[in-house]
């Protein structure tokens, strides 16, 4: 199945058990089966209604009816609704849905506003989020698996900045770089 028709699939699920009504008859339908004139005077509302919320549910093959003398009997498909569920929310599959979003938007927003043309930081944010992000933009200047003298960090950092100790104490802070020696020895941590 392909991600347009998995989100589909995920939009109709989840639309089918939007309403309370709907869910109320799932409860209901997970206990015996119900006739839609019980399960209305049940719940206290028109046949009519009870009859729409049942269409939704059989559309994604939540219900089905069978026919008992003049009326319809409907259960629930408990085995249908458990696969939806493990297929359409298993954590395999919710994060493709995400796949044609920029997951570096925000990012990239913030070091578009935080920096100058030529790639300085005009300022540095004081929110967390913010900073993060800024923090991740200037460690592309570093490289990674070498290690750095406090003097040469300072000069990549300052770079960006004039205050590139705040840089670096929150670059360590943060858990982005990691130091020893008291302060001789200087790398970025590797990131998962």
């Amino acid at each position: 199945m392909n991600e347009t028709n998995r989100i589909e699939q995920l939009l109709e699920f989840f639309k089918a058990l939007s309403d309370a009504n709907r869910l109320k008859i799932v409860g209901l339908l997970a206990q015996k089966d119900f006739s839609v004139e019980q399960m209305a005077e049940i719940l206290g509302i028109s046949s009519s209604t009870v009859s729409h919320h049942l269409a939704r549910l059989n559309k994604i093959g939540l219900v089905s009816a069978r026919t008992e003398s003049y009326y319809n009997v409907y259960s629930l498909n408990a085995a249908r609704l458990e696969s939806l569920s493990k297929e359409l929310l298993s954590g395999n599959n919710l994060p493709g849905i995400t796949m044609d979003v920029d997951m570096d938007a925000y990012d990239q927003s913030v070091i578009k506003n935080y920096s100058n043309p030529d790639g300085t930081l005009k300022q540095i944010p004081n929110q967390q989020k913010k900073l993060l992000a800024i923090l991740h933009y200037v460690t592309k200047q570093i490289e990674p698996g070498r290690t750095y003298t406090e003097k040469e960090i300072n000069q990549e950092l300052a770079k960006f900045h004039p205050d590139y100790a705040f840089l670096r104490r929150s670059l360590i802070d943060f858990k982005i770089m990691a130091r020893e020696n008291g302060g001789a020895s200087y790398w970025l941590v590797e990131q998962e």
